[in-house]
């Protein structure tokens, strides 16, 4: 049998001392396998190694058997029924020794391991997936083997063709053409820039309409639809902005406006309009828990038991709905009816009008003053509107 001088060397520090002087491996007297001995002989000196195998378990002594003196303390005891596996670390000195426990190092990797799988068996009862990737191979992946361009009912509502729904109505209808070829799949990634896309026979521009972000004082009378035949639509009050948006960007399709979220005909103030869906999605979407500030005037006298049971709530289509905060406001000399401040988070239809309904209180007039943090300028008048900064946008919690 061979050995490196080196290994030799090593071995040679772990003296037939400590297997001796091992409290645990002189606990009752085993029946011990054949030795295995191996020696190196060279011109200095000779060495000698003696190998032993782990000994079997002992026999349970006879009852009448007296017991011996146990020398080792409890800590070190071996169960019953467990081989002694000693583990021969290198210690400070740098220098190999045996001992009873396995090494720090490999407790901490255990450790480690244990918490990942604990941390997947919770991910799997919550529902969600702990990420197989790291967050640089993904974009990795995105960049160079995702599919690019974008969805072919998208690319028709954000050039004004018609909205998505409608756009994929057409496509379903095989009125709309990718290179040629009718499209009958919404879901085809194209490329205005590349591909050439026909509606009805008329090419689609390659240049897309840029974002565009408006917030608008809502005057009470207007819907809140896209559709061309309402003649008192909240978009319509955007002709004149279109028309000079299309002077200062010739060869580029004008934005199909909508509105996110709604505000019923009888409710006025603050409405987000865009040309993207997908901030609009965002926004108005009850994951972006996104709290909206109502003043509503009210008929009559407004006592403490009003403000109670608004506080309280309500149900509306089966679900209970409490607002966030209920405030009587201070009297204004030129208004001579109560005020009240109602804020709510969770945006169900005429949420505000049933809060107050079913406190024995009837609306004279709502307005909505705020989403988020996004609040209604005090100066913009009615029926006008204002363009979103990035501050703005980042209030909404649509921008980053």
């Amino acid at each position: 049998m061979a050995f490196s001088a080196s290994s030799l060397a090593a071995l040679s520090s772990l003296s037939l001392h400590h297997l001796s002087t091992k409290p645990s491996l002189s606990l009752t007297p085993f029946r011990t396998l054949p030795r295995l001995t191996c020696s190196l002989s060279s011109s200095s000196s000779s060495i000698e190694f003696n190998i032993s195998f782990a000994p079997h378990k002992p026999k349970p002594k006879a009852e009448s058997e007296p017991a011996e003196p146990n020398p080792v303390s409890e800590s070190d005891v071996i169960p019953e029924g467990q081989l002694f596996i000693p583990w021969i670390v290198r210690g400070d000195d740098g220098k190999l020794k045996l001992q009873a426990h396995p090494p720090p190092s490999l407790l901490n990797a255990m450790a480690i391991a244990e918490t990942k799988k604990t941390t997947k068996k919770k991910a799997a009862e919550n529902g969600t997936t702990v990420p197989k990737h790291s967050k640089a191979a993904r974009r990795f992946y995105n960049d160079n083997f995702k599919e690019s361009g974008t969805r072919l009912s998208k690319v028709l509502a954000a050039a004004g063709v018609a909205s998505r729904r409608n756009s994929e109505v057409l496509i379903f209808e095989g009125k709309v053409t990718v290179n040629g070829s009718v499209c009958n799949t919404p879901q085809t990634r194209v490329d205005p820039a590349k591909d050439v896309i026909y509606v009805n026979g008329n090419r689609l521009p390659k240049k897309q309409s840029p974002k565009v972000y408006l917030a608008l004082n809502k005057p009470k009378g207007y819907i809140c639809s896209s559709g061309e035949k309402e003649s008192k639509s909240v978009i319509s009050l955007f002709d004149d902005y279109l028309k000079i948006w299309v002077k200062r960007n010739p060869g580029v399709p004008k934005p199909r406006l909508f509105t996110v979220g709604r505000l019923d005909v009888a409710t006025s103030g603050l409405i987000i309009v865009t040309n993207d869906g997908d901030f609009a999605q965002r926004v108005s979407h009850p994951s972006s828990d996104l709290s909206k500030e109502y003043i509503a005037t009210i008929d009559g006298i407004v006592n403490k038991r009003h403000l109670i049971s608004i506080s309280e709530g309500t149900t509306i289509d089966g679900i209970h709905c409490t607002p966030d905060s209920v405030e009587l406001l201070p009297r204004q000399p030129d208004v001579s009816r109560a005020r009240l401040r109602i804020v709510v988070h969770e945006g169900r239809k005429h949420e505000v009008r049933e809060l107050v309904k079913s406190a024995g209180l009837e609306i004279h007039s709502l307005k909505r003053v705020r989403i988020g943090s996004f609040r209604l300028p005090s100066d913009l008048g009615i029926g006008k509107h204002v363009e979103l900064k990035h501050a703005d946008l980042k209030a909404l919690g649509g921008k980053s």
